[in-house]
């Protein structure tokens, strides 16, 4: 996650808020005024996204001192100091709302993401994010993954072949769409397939697929399925996988546990900034 790609978003996002400036602010704060404001924890949770809130008040005013008083990835309690800011008072409040959209929901990304890495201590399975991300914010969004205990899926669709079922009702059959891929990839593309039983399970095997996952599986089906693959391939959990569930499913076996839910359907953590 580059500086550079951070300020890409930042911008975007204070071009959004500050079309023509703050008129409120411009028309209220004093030429000159000075403020120091806190960043603080209103709820418990796993802080994330405080280098992103620094640079928005940094790309609104280089003059902005950004004092954080707790690293990213820090347990954080109710009422905890989380950085002090000091400079421009017409700065800190142009910056406020969109230092906290970044600094709340990424805190909330990072804070589930811990929920279901607990739910799953003691077992082999890892949690995964997955691509249902916010449309221009995935970086950011699976940094908060990393800093919550979770582990990456692929970036993008670049990054390696998941042959899903849409491919495969077009192809025909996962021995087919395998054989595609290996004849037109680049050598050392990791290929996954996904499969919803055990007679696709096995032609995966067959094929000599790197990962495979199970879609929407009951936990009898990902226990048998984990007998059938016997350690020769990585097997992955995926579909409806909630916290209340993510430790049955952990139990079967399987290697990792996909969550949409980690990016999608989390509870924004509520921080404030008071001057």
């Amino acid at each position: 996650m580059t500086l550079s790609f951070i300020d890409e978003i930042i911008s975007l996002a204070l071009k959004e808020d500050m079309p023509a400036g703050d008129v409120t602010t411009d028309l209220i704060i004093p030429v000159g005024s000075q403020s120091q404001a806190v960043l603080t924890a209103r709820e418990d949770g796993i802080l994330a996204g405080l280098l992103v809130a620094r640079r928005v008040f940094e790309m609104i005013d280089p003059g902005i001192v950004f004092e954080a008083k707790i690293e990213d990835g820090s347990n954080i309690k109710k009422n905890d100091a989380l950085a002090v800011i000091k400079g421009a008072t017409a700065s800190i409040l142009k910056g406020e709302r969109t230092a906290l959209n970044f600094l709340q929901r990424l805190s909330g990304i990072a804070t589930t993401t811990r929920a279901y890495v607990e739910a799953v201590m003691g077992t082999k399975a890892e949690i995964f994010d997955t691509r249902k991300t916010t449309p221009g914010h995935r970086i950011l969004e699976k940094y908060a993954v990393q800093l919550g205990g979770g582990r990456n899926h692929r970036l993008n669709l670049s990054d390696m072949v998941l042959i899903k079922d849409n491919h495969l009702a077009f192809v025909g059959s996962i021995t087919e769409a395998v054989r595609r891929v290996r004849t037109r990839s680049a050598e050392g593309m990791k290929i996954e397939v996904e499969v919803s039983g055990l007679d696709g399970l096995r032609e995966a095997i067959d094929c000599g697929a790197d990962v495979i996952m199970l879609d929407n599986m009951t936990p009898d089906s990902m226990r048998e399925a984990v007998a059938v693959a016997d350690g020769r391939v990585i097997l992955e959990a995926s579909g409806n996988i909630r916290l209340d569930n993510v430790r049955q499913v952990a139990e079967t076996g399987v290697d990792r546990i996909s969550v949409g839910a980690l990016t999608h359907s989390y509870k924004s953590l509520d921080i404030s900034l008071e001057f």
